[in-house]
């Protein structure tokens, strides 16, 4: 007994009575009608085998098809009633057995029918001479395995091609249009008539392409042709729990999965869909509307739940529609059941969890009820009856009671409803499209204005109407239909009405009018705004703070989608659930057919560009230091790089064995994870395989890879990779043997590392492939490392290197450049790598890869540097480091003349004073 239950028998001391399924009018049917044959079903949920068993024993017994799929149906329902009201089983059990039952009887009646036809007209074949075969597609709770106890069943019939039939003795040959057309009429009169023995189910195929007007059967070139030129929005949403249900064989064999590749394109974009919305919007009103018309003097009638304000019907729509969104980026979350959807959509973060629990709970209890209210009188309806002893029924049956002084049962069914319409409305804005907000200063009042409207560019701030006019009177502007250029106005507006709030400055206002210009034509992106108020808010906010978002933004505008996330600032990034979540992705786009490699490749940059967006917020908002935004970036890109290790090995087609023994090793800012925006990957590849053929297979592999990572796909770009640091530079092998770096670092043989190649190794790391190479690439890292030197030819080298750079890098005379100039972060860089070649022998403290902050610190702790002078080069270090971010995220440069260097002179006399007492 649930805590409802329990109330209520508290309530009146007595518990809640038990209820028998003999209260069901259509069960004292059954049971006076069928007495005989009740005891031919197995005890227990009725299956599929079982049923076809049943229809298979009453041919036998010389009953025609027609009466045997009936009697067996009475049977199932009689047996579905005893178990749910009775015993208490799942809601899905139920739904399962019901579906079950349309399954076995779609299938056995098709055989039959196409049998009949057959023999008058012949098989129907394609110009291949091929036989045509032909799909009953399930839709809604058939297609989602969701079938009410006395559902109608929503068919679509689908044939493969067209041709003509065979004929019978040379005679009857008719198109395959008109003998898909004669079976469809066929098969829907054999489940839907109702004779002495009732009737199947209820047949309705009011959902197929042009509804009641349009042919009763389409083939695959006339449902495409639809899809592209008529499919509207709603149908979208029918058409995602589509499930080809008849023949078995064909669902077995694979054959008709060829429909999904119509379907899937259709039902899902491959960008985010808020265009969607005010589809699903018009959708719901017209239902709304019709069942207050329904209930309209027939007050019974409002207690409707799955029509009425928060019924079934709106948990649906709250499902399908973050499904139909989000669902062509992210295939995980796709799946025609409500429960399962429930569930995903939590688990990818697109619904509180304990909101997804209260709507799953939710739509189990409106399920129960809507099937005892059919158990009554086997009737297609969803309103509570008006007996009060059919209620008083309901309630025992749910452990509830309901009588004259209280009714727990409609009490709950009120606190469900209320829950599910107040989570409906929040989605969609109770039926209505957002609004601008508040009416204030002149944006509002009056019709609303279109972007290009001077009247409305009145009503901006000077500055900000200037922005727009540049581009709102252009052609491209001009032919949006009327629809975009309020959109656009909409946008505008709000940003306008946040300036004079004092909301947002009018300079983030102003970037968010020139990110918007070139998406004039994307509109979904557009679409989200509008849909997303707050969503827009929180964009002006951050595009206030620095310019670089904006660029960004330009880039990857579908990041926005991340600001409708609470949790954005609070949580930080988590690499091995990262590799999860895109392994469900991986796993979801196989399970739907449509592992690509072009999938692949733009779900993983999707994902790179959503997490660097994250971390880019969190950062302007000030919640992370700049050494946590390195941290990040580096960890995601070390993340990336084995997600697209794993995939594209799968993908190659010389591999030899599960997985690669490969390693990746990290130099340079990713090295030292102190990775930026937009940094490139400097990476050296490393194998270790005694394959005959390990040379050839690692090359295509690291190829392979190297493109997987740096093309540019729809989606966008990904990494810029540098490999001059391998053995040799850019005339060296792209991949090398472990051994052979070994090698080639540690001095052995005619071909040997340089002094700029054991610098750059003090930042060296494995960043991803095989875990177990990493072990033995550290310990050669070490050896390197601590190996004797001569200290002052070092030094002499180290310098030279230096100056060499800074010829390189040459700064204008009168500017300090925070990176470059002496005193500058270089300087410090170079410093700390030569104490670690020169000491870390006696001082293997200086050995592990811990940045170069708490490098100089330790350097200073072992002795190795005069007392401050590291500690003061550390934190002149971040500072730098700080300021330089800064620079960049503002899109400023980090040569700063005299004046704005003032403030730095105590850091660049702390990194010369560094440099000094090492150099001289």
């Amino acid at each position: 007994m649930d805590s409802v239950a329990q109330a209520s028998a508290d309530a009146t001391g007595l518990p809640a009575p038990a209820a028998t399924a003999d209260h069901s009018r259509f069960v004292q049917r059954i049971r006076r009608r069928y007495a005989a044959e009740l005891p031919l079903l197995p005890p227990g949920l009725p299956d599929d085998v079982a049923m076809r068993a049943l229809v298979g024993r009453f041919r036998q017994e010389g009953r025609p098809l027609p009466a045997a799929l009936r009697v067996m149906r009475q049977l199932v329902m009689e047996r579905l009633a005893v178990l749910d009201v009775e015993q208490g089983a799942p809601m899905t059990d139920v739904t399962q057995a019901m579906t079950h039952l349309a399954e076995v009887a779609l299938d056995i009646g098709l055989a039959h029918c196409r049998a009949e036809l057959d023999a008058q007209y012949g098989a129907p074949r394609d110009a291949a001479g091929q036989e045509i075969d032909f799909w009953v597609v399930g839709m809604g709770k058939l297609g989602g395995r969701e079938l009410n106890v006395s559902s109608d069943i929503d068919l679509i019939y689908v044939y493969e091609d067209d041709g003509q039939t065979d004929g019978v003795d040379g005679r009857h040959r008719i198109s395959a249009h008109e003998y898909f057309a004669h079976l469809s009429r066929r098969l829907s009169t054999l489940i839907g008539d109702v004779t002495e023995d009732g009737q199947v189910f209820r047949v309705d195929l009011a959902l197929r392409p042009n509804g009641n007007s349009g042919p009763p059967a389409v083939s695959m070139g006339m449902l495409e042709e639809y899809f592209l030129v008529q499919g509207r929005e709603w149908e979208r949403f029918a058409w995602l729990k589509s499930r080809v249900i008849a023949p078995r064989e064909s669902v077995k064999s694979g054959r008709a999965q060829q429909l999904r590749s119509l379907v899937t394109p259709f039902v899902y974009r491959r960008y985010l869909d808020y265009g969607v919305f005010e589809g699903l919007r018009q959708l719901h009103r017209k239902i709304r509307d019709e069942a207050q018309r329904r209930a309209a003097g027939r007050p019974e009638r409002a207690n409707d739940v799955k029509l009425s304000r928060g019924g079934i019907r709106e948990i649906e729509f709250i499902v399908q529609l973050l499904q139909v969104v989000r669902g062509g980026q992210f295939p995980e979350i796709r799946t025609r059941s409500t429960l399962k959807a429930l569930t995903r959509l939590a688990a990818r973060g697109l619904m509180k969890p304990e909101t997804a629990t209260a709507l799953a709970q939710g739509y189990d209890f409106l399920r129960r009820v809507e099937h005892r209210i059919q158990y009554l009188d086997d009737q297609q309806t969803h309103c509570l009856p008006a007996a009060d002893e059919d209620i008083g029924w309901i309630a025992r049956s749910l452990c509830l009671t309901c009588n004259s002084h209280a009714c727990p049962l409609l009490d709950k069914l009120m606190e469900v409803r209320e829950l599910v319409a107040t989570e409906f409305d929040a989605l969609l804005h109770d039926g209505v499209a957002p609004s601008n907000g508040g009416c204030k200063n002149g944006m509002c009042g009056g019709p609303p204005l279109p972007i290009d409207s001077e009247d409305f560019l009145e009503k901006l701030q000077p500055e900000l109407a200037a922005s727009v006019r540049r581009w709102a009177q252009q052609p491209r502007v001009q032919n949006l239909r009327e629809e975009s250029r309020l959109r656009l106005a909409k946008l505008v507006g709000r940003a306008a009405l946040a300036v004079r709030q004092g909301e947002c400055t009018l300079e983030a206002a102003q970037r968010f009018v020139d990110w918007i210009e070139p998406l004039l034509r994307r509109e979904s992106y557009l679409a989200l705004l509008v849909e997303r108020p707050a969503v827009q808010g929180r964009l002006l906010r951050l595009l206030g703070l620095a310019r670089w978002p904006m660029r960004y933004l330009m880039q990857h505008p579908g990041v926005i989608d991340e600001l409708a996330d609470a949790r954005l600032l609070h949580e930080r990034f988590d690499g091995p659930a990262f590799i999860q979540d895109l392994q469900a992705r991986h796993d979801a786009w196989a399970e739907h057919g449509e592992a690509s490699e072009d999938a692949l490749l733009d779900s993983v940059r999707r994902a790179h560009h959503a997490e660097v967006f994250r971390t880019l917020v969190r950062d302007v908002e000030g919640q992370i230091s700049v050494e946590q935004v390195a941290d990040e970036l580096s960890l995601l890109a070390d993340a990336t790089l084995q997600c697209v290790i794993d995939w594209a090995w799968a993908r190659l087609k010389q591999k030899h064995r599960d997985a690669p023994r490969l390693a990746v090793i990290a130099y340079g800012k990713l090295g030292g994870k102190e990775l930026g925006y937009g940094s490139d990957l400097d990476l050296v590849f490393l194998f270790d395989d005694e394959d005959e053929n390990a040379s050839e297979i690692y090359g295509a592999f690291v190829r392979k890879l190297i493109t997987w990572l740096t093309i540019r796909t729809a989606a966008g770009e990904l990494f810029d990779i540098d490999t001059a640091l391998r053995p040799n530079g850019n005339s060296g092998l792209l991949v090398t043997s472990l051994s052979s770096f070994e090698n080639y670092q540690g001095g052995r043989g005619s071909n040997t590392a340089w002094t700029w190649e054991h610098q750059a190794i003090t930042r060296a790391r494995f960043c991803a492939g095989d875990t177990s190479l990493a072990e033995r690439f550290e310990a050669t890292r070490r050896a390197v490392l601590t190996a004797p030197r001569d200290p002052v030819a070092l030094r002499e080298e180290v310098v030279a290197m230096r100056e060499k750079l800074r010829a390189a890098r040459p700064v204008k005379a009168g500017l300090f450049d925070v990176k470059h100039s002496p005193g500058g972060m270089v300087d410090a860089e170079f410093t700390l790598q030569y104490l670690i070649l020169a000491h870390a022998g006696a001082h293997p403290d200086l050995l592990a890869n811990a940045g170069n902050i708490a490098l100089l610190q330790r350097a200073e702790a072992q002795g190795l540097l005069p007392a401050d002078v590291g500690r003061a080069a550390a934190d002149a270090y971040r500072e730098l480091r700080r300021v330089q971010h800064r620079a960049r995220l503002n899109e400023q440069s980090t040569a700063l003349d005299a004046e704005a260097a003032e403030a730095l002179a105590p850091q660049r006399d702390a990194v010369l004073a560094l440099w000094r007492a090492v150099f001289g």
